[in-house]
């Protein structure tokens, strides 16, 4: 995998149309004091997806690919720039708005599912629809149905302790997309799991990003996976860097 130089805004893949990028970072850094010195993590960083498009994050550990993850998805303030979700400027939104949109267009992967204990599989992609608004009735009809689309019909019933570590995380992808966000950000969502289940897991996540026309940035060490998206970058010097 040769790297360019070239940084980058982000070319529209074929299967996103859409005149505007869904999420765009423009211009953004972050730094964090250390003592006496200050870390710079990002600088003026720029990065724009579209819609249906899937763009890796490469980047070994402390480059700051979570902290770009984390403003991406409006977890984390930046120190300056702006972060774009469909046009609208999020820096000077309120909490509560911030909240609504990251509660309403983003969904959340992480390296380890995070799913909750006491309740079963399909509980667990239940709650978020419920606290978004929609009847047990609905949500238990969109979570049956997202389970059974990955693969995980016949574990609907089984708390996460009685589940592998692939269908763990399937259920947790199932919930992250639950609300049918418009973008999808994962951090090493298959770190956890050995290569043949890390397969199977990403094969159901691009399924999922193709059916959907989701815009996703998933970060990850595995260049396998990142071969199969449809655009790669890396963090270089704080700097979003396109490689190929």
């Amino acid at each position: 995998m040769d790297e360019t130089t070239t940084i980058t805004t982000g070319a529209k893949s074929a299967a996103a149309d859409d005149d505007h990028p869904i999420v765009f970072l423009h211009g953004v850094s972050r730094h964090f004091r250390q003592g006496d010195s200050t870390l710079e993590i990002l600088k003026k960083a720029e990065l724009a997806v579209w819609p249906g498009q899937s763009v890796a994050l490469v980047a070994p550990s402390g480059a700051g690919k979570s902290t770009l993850l984390h403003i991406a998805g409006l977890l984390e303030q930046a120190d300056a720039g702006e972060v774009y979700i469909d046009t609208v400027a999020t820096s000077h939104l309120t909490d509560m708005q911030r909240t609504r949109i990251r509660r309403n267009d983003i969904g959340f992967i992480y390296q380890f599912h995070h799913l909750l204990p006491e309740f079963s599989a399909l509980e667990n992609v239940m709650l978020p629809q419920m606290i978004r608004g929609l009847s047990g009735h609905e949500a238990r009809a969109r979570a049956a149905e997202l389970l059974a689309y990955l693969g995980l019909k016949e574990r609907m019933t089984h708390r996460p302790a009685e589940l592998s570590g692939g269908e763990q995380q399937r259920v947790a992808i199932a919930r992250a997309v639950a609300n049918a966000p418009r973008i999808l950000l994962a951090d090493e969502p298959t770190g956890n799991l050995d290569v043949r289940t890390s397969e199977r897991v990403f094969a159901t996540l691009s399924q999922l990003v193709r059916a959907s026309g989701l815009a996703a940035i998933v970060a990850t060490h595995n260049l396998d996976i990142a071969g199969q998206m449809d655009r790669r970058v890396t963090i270089r010097d704080g700097v979003v860097v396109e490689i190929s």
